[in-house]
């Protein structure tokens, strides 16, 4: 096999996607830092049972794992970076105030999520920690919309979940509670038949209640529907009273409710979301409640946040156009220098010719080039042939 070969769903990215991405990851981490998010960046590797604190059959199978050779324990490269962040937030930092903090880097999947996905996602994302009520929430949801408004998406499709429904219809029910785990694997596949043999033991309330839960999706219509046919718990009418809320706090987003969609991970506690656009057929961000991760690491606090693959976002978007840039010739005239170092420190791009080779290169339009007239170096617009 050619040493050029990279695994199957791994691969390089070239100069201009790569002009692309970073441009956006830089872009959305300042869109961050002015709602008040800090910056903090996790290790790639730590100890599985730091990264997955909580057991999570899909988190598992996603997760590289490595004998560590100084400690002889579990290691894992991070699939996913919330728990990290949950980690700092309950252990690092330890603050008795809200924190909000936002985080890019690469993780790494054994196996891809999708046909054509990546197993490296460059993952971007924000939290926040310490607030319970739905005005916390509804900040990420925002954040989450404007997101993608300033990476340049539109015709977003908000769809709307809430765990605290599943919890809910389960409620009294002890046979129900201890099959939690394999119900969420049906409804993630939507594997009714399966969902109705699994749910015969169980209570009749339970039973109907899980039979009619994913027919639950469509318009804002659903919560009404679902009020009508849910047992009315005080957990199932908190659900669907946030739900509420926080479609009216999308503003002109088209708004789907899917109550039977348990597709994140299986930390979340509360409402969740996921955002659609044409031309992907994956949810391009995730985001949610997960009041219950800081246990894990010695230190309850509630928190909601979402995150996005960078990578899959930039493929969205239009090619990036060559930047403006200036040639120079090879040289190492005092005058000329200066001039080179002076451009650059204005801001433009200057490509020094090296001794025998052309430039040849995507990333950069070089429209302008230095030449010497009348004995001194100056710049000169390009010709329409490049000369």
């Amino acid at each position: 096999m050619p040493n050029w070969l990279l695994p199957e769903n791994i691969a390089d990215v070239l100069p201009s996607e790569a002009r692309k991405i970073e441009e956006l990851r830089r872009r959305l981490l300042d869109h961050f830092r002015r709602y008040g998010y800090e910056l903090v960046m996790p290790p790639m590797l730590e100890y599985v049972d730091s990264l997955m604190p909580f057991t999570d059959q899909d988190m598992d199978l996603r997760m590289f794992k490595l004998v560590d050779q100084l400690s002889g324990r579990t290691m894992g490269l991070r699939a996913d970076m919330t728990t990290q962040v949950a980690r700092i937030d309950a252990h690092l930092l330890n603050r008795a105030s809200v924190t909000r903090l936002c985080y890019a880097g690469s993780v790494l999947h054994a196996r891809p999520s999708g046909f054509h996905a990546t197993r490296e996602p460059l993952q971007i994302g924000a939290e926040i920690y310490g607030h319970a009520g739905l005005e916390a929430d509804g900040e990420i949801q925002t954040l989450a919309l404007a997101s993608l408004r300033l990476a340049g998406l539109s015709d977003v499709t908000l769809d709307l979940s809430h765990a605290g429904i599943l919890n809910g219809i389960l409620e009294g029910d002890a046979l129900a509670q201890k099959q939690q785990a394999q119900i969420i694997t049906l409804l993630r596949s939507k594997d009714v038949p399966a969902l109705h043999d699994l749910s015969a033991p169980f209570s009749d309330r339970v039973k109907n209640a899980l039979r009619i839960l994913p027919e639950l999706h469509g318009d804002l219509t659903v919560l009404q529907r679902a009020r009508e046919v849910l047992h009315a718990s005080a957990a199932v009418t908190r659900a669907l009273d946030e739900l509420s809320l926080l479609a009216k706090a999308a503003g002109g987003v088209r708004v789907n409710i899917d109550l039977a969609d348990l597709s994140g991970y299986q930390y979340e506690s509360g409402a969740m979301f996921a955002l659609y656009v044409p031309g992907l057929p994956n949810a391009v961000a995730r985001g949610g409640r997960y009041d219950h991760v800081g246990e894990a690491f010695g230190r309850a606090r509630p928190a909601t946040g979402f995150s996005m693959d960078l990578r899959e976002i930039a493929r969205l978007l239009p090619s990036a156009s060559p930047a403006s840039a200036i040639r120079a010739p090879w040289g190492r005239e005092p005058e000329l220098t200066t001039l080179i170092a002076r451009l650059r420190d204005e801001g433009e791009i200057v490509i020094q010719s090296l001794p025998g080779h052309e430039n040849d290169q995507q990333e950069f339009d070089c429209d302008r080039e230095i030449v010497v007239e009348g004995g001194k170096f100056i710049i000169k617009k390009q010709n329409l042939q490049g000369s």
